[in-house]
């Protein structure tokens, strides 16, 4: 049997704390679906806004609430450091940050060179870049990301939280969250607002996606 991918959505942080255990790195699905010990599961979670993918195997399931428990895997442990470290306050709320759909060029280095495409969304913690071809989760990328106005392009460094392939549903890709520093973050955060404030006036110069 292969993969089996199942969809996880949080309303807030805190329930994030509800179904991790730190004590053995499993965390409790909700499900109604019956899935065997043993299965590799793909949980393609969303917490407020944040997507990541956590990869892990089942290993119990409970009657009530009725879900499934699962191992995540050695590989996760960077993705659910920073998740807890999200959901411990130590980073913004990116519930009242919202991903901004616009298409913005930028040029990154991908596995055969650099190469250039747009962005799917973005906003002061991340974004998604539209690409057939993207890099493992937890890779580290360094974008030059094209603003209207701006001469020249923001320089910025993320590591990849997330990727959907091509044969999955929506549009191929990968999702980065930012590692910055201070003064690029402020930058970042400034040209955020202005492309923001430039979209609720129906004046940004670049599509948005659809």
């Amino acid at each position: 049997m292969g993969v089996v991918r199942l969809e996880l959505r949080l309303g807030s942080q805190s329930e994030w704390i509800k179904i991790f255990d730190p004590r053995d790195w499993t965390v409790f699905v909700p499900t109604s679906e019956p899935i065997d010990n043993g299965t590799q599961l793909r949980i393609d979670l969303n917490v407020g806004g944040w997507l990541v993918t956590l990869r892990g195997t089942v290993v119990g399931t409970r009657e009530e609430p009725p879900g499934i428990v699962v191992a995540l895997g050695g590989t996760e442990r960077e993705k659910i450091n920073y998740l807890n470290g999200f959901v411990r306050g130590g980073l913004l709320n990116l519930r009242e940050k919202r991903r901004l759909p616009v298409k913005l060029q930028v040029t990154y280095g991908a596995v055969e060179g650099p190469a250039t495409t747009v962005t799917k969304d973005i906003n002061e913690e991340g974004v998604f870049l539209f690409t057939d071809k993207p890099l493992p989760e937890t890779s580290q990328v360094h974008m030059l990301v094209t603003v209207p106005g701006k001469a020249q392009p923001l320089s910025l460094v993320g590591k990849v939280s997330h990727t959907i392939l091509a044969h999955d549903e929506e549009a191929p890709g990968m999702g980065i969250v930012f590692d910055l520093d201070d003064a690029t973050r402020e930058q970042l955060a400034a040209v955020i607002k202005e492309i923001e404030d430039a979209l609720e006036k129906g004046v940004l110069p670049v599509p948005v996606v659809e």
